[in-house]
């Protein structure tokens, strides 16, 4: 049994990190042993002039949050979280909406470079072995009615003391570490995801891009329900993605319904 998270987990720390991340050229890093929220901080920062590619990331989040304001437990030394802003470039504004999926297959692209099987849970989560392993909120600082930057958070499960009890959730959760049997560098993982949003980011306009994240939704082909917060469940089989990034569905009625990214839930149907 452990003793000590630290006597078995690799540290982590500003001055590593920053070697790690040398070669991606990013455009500032931020780096914090405790923090209340990555999304925070970059979004203040963002505000504030930060450049492109500007980095936050916290050794341990007290504050953080997902979608629909729900808690994001980071505990200390064993997780990532972390919040890249990006100002959008001409190529990237006429596709803010696939923001959350550039992330997402990011995401995906570093677990299978560990040899793993990811699937992403649309819209922002990505799951192995059909447990969450990460989760990615995406917000806009706006100047008018121009998104000035996107700050993309991302939390990542690596160590087994990551994963929150079973009661705490509410969809089963994994780790790297649980999958792959041994424990991680977080630093490398941050450079493979950071790796993979400058090529993905390349592709984003491309129609490859789409079926990229198409092919690797969970419960593809299979019947599921997309509960709104404000209204009636969409019940349907999941057939893939519009070009904007939304759900499409067929429903009972042999109906295409598109479901866009907003304040939903993906299950798969009783």
């Amino acid at each position: 049994m452990y003793t000590c998270l630290r006597d078995y987990f690799p540290a982590m720390n500003g001055t590593s990190l920053k070697k790690h991340l040398a070669k991606l050229n990013p455009g500032g890093l931020r780096y914090f042993d405790s923090l209340g929220s990555t999304n925070d901080e970059a979004l203040a920062w963002a505000a504030d002039g930060a450049k492109d590619f500007s980095l936050v990331v916290a050794d341990e989040q007290t504050q953080g949050r997902g979608r629909l304001d729900r808690k994001w437990s980071t505990p200390q030394g064993s997780a990532i979280a972390m919040s890249l802003i990006l100002r959008p470039s001409a190529p990237l504004r006429p596709h803010l909406s696939r923001t959350v999926g550039l992330a997402a297959l990011s995401i995906s692209d570093a677990c299978l470079g560990l040899g793993l099987s990811p699937r992403i849970k649309w819209p922002n989560d990505i799951l192995l072995g059909g447990r969450k392993v990460a989760g990615i909120l995406v917000e806009t600082v706006w100047s008018g009615d121009e998104a000035d930057s996107l700050v993309i958070g991302m939390g990542i499960n690596v160590g087994r003391s990551s994963v929150p009890p079973a009661e705490s959730l509410r969809f089963p959760a994994t780790s790297l570490e649980d999958e792959l049997g041994r424990a991680l560098s977080r630093e490398e993982i941050i450079f493979l995801v950071l790796e993979a949003i400058q090529k993905r980011g390349r592709e984003i306009g491309a129609e490859r891009f789409i079926r990229s994240w198409e092919e690797r939704l969970a419960f593809r082909g299979e019947t599921v329900q997309v509960g709104a917060e404000n209204g009636e469940p969409v019940c349907g089989v999941l057939e893939g993605l519009d070009l904007d990034g939304g759900l499409r569905l067929r429903d009972e009625h042999d109906k295409t319904v598109s479901v866009h990214i907003g304040d939903v839930s993906l299950r798969p149907s009783a």
